[in-house]
């Protein structure tokens, strides 16, 4: 019997050890588990720097709550709108045209310019009224771009300005200066031709038809957006 007791001793010590071997190769305890986990958790992806950069707004964008920035309106543009905003009042001494027609003050001007002319159009000139052969002279320095008869307007003479930016007109004209031409320099009171009544006016009142416009980009002589000269010859505004 006591080899049986010695049998089964055996049987229960190797199933206890059995029992502790395989224990340990078991899930190990929840304590262990998590700090397992903590080491090995795996870190989240990482965002590379340049996608992180470029997911940023840019630092020069303007943002949208902000009103577009509006760019200055062209050198020209702005010449002509400052002349014509002066044209409507009386011009210092020292910015007006020469009174292109010998003998003629200012006082004896007459504003025109809105004038009706038709039905469908205005003067936006002013006749200067002098007898026939009277001389005309440039008003201000610059070049002669046309000369030319038309069927309204007679010899005329088409005159830009140094800037090239605004042009002056004569019309009506008896006959030209002898040595006028095309592409000539003027200065300020140069002798440019002569009243009449060529073209379309009334051959009982020669006078001249002076009309000033500012050009637009393309330097076209015969077209502009008129400008009143009454008031850059010395005139006062009407009230």
């Amino acid at each position: 019997m006591k080899w049986i007791a010695t049998f089964l001793s055996g049987v229960l010590v190797g199933t206890v050890g059995m029992y502790v071997y395989t224990g340990m190769g078991s899930p190990q305890p929840v304590a262990v588990l998590a700090s397992r986990s903590t080491v090995m958790a795996p870190a989240l992806p990482s965002v590379p720097v340049a996608a992180a950069v470029e997911q940023e707004p840019s630092a020069i964008e303007t943002p949208v709550s902000e009103p577009a920035t509006v760019s200055p309106p062209e050198p020209a543009t702005v010449a002509v709108s400052v002349l014509i905003s002066v044209s409507e009042s009386a011009v210092s001494v020292a910015d007006q045209l020469l009174i292109p027609v010998a003998g003629i003050k200012a006082s004896a001007l007459q504003d025109t310019f809105n004038d009706a002319r038709g039905s469908e159009r205005r003067h936006e000139a002013i006749d200067i009224l002098a007898p026939k052969g009277t001389q005309v002279f440039a008003v201000a320095d610059g070049t002669i771009a046309k000369l030319f008869n038309s069927k309204p307007g007679g010899l005329t003479v088409y005159q830009f300005d140094t800037s090239e930016k605004f042009a002056y007109y004569y019309a009506h004209l008896d006959r030209y200066a002898a040595d006028v031409k095309e592409g000539m320099r003027l200065k300020r009171g140069d002798l440019v031709g002569y009243v009449g009544t060529s073209g379309n006016a009334d051959p009982n009142t020669p006078h001249l038809h002076f009309a000033t416009f500012a050009l637009g980009p393309e330097k076209q002589w015969w077209k502009g957006s008129p400008i009143n000269p009454y008031p850059l010859l010395g005139g006062t505004a009407r009230p």
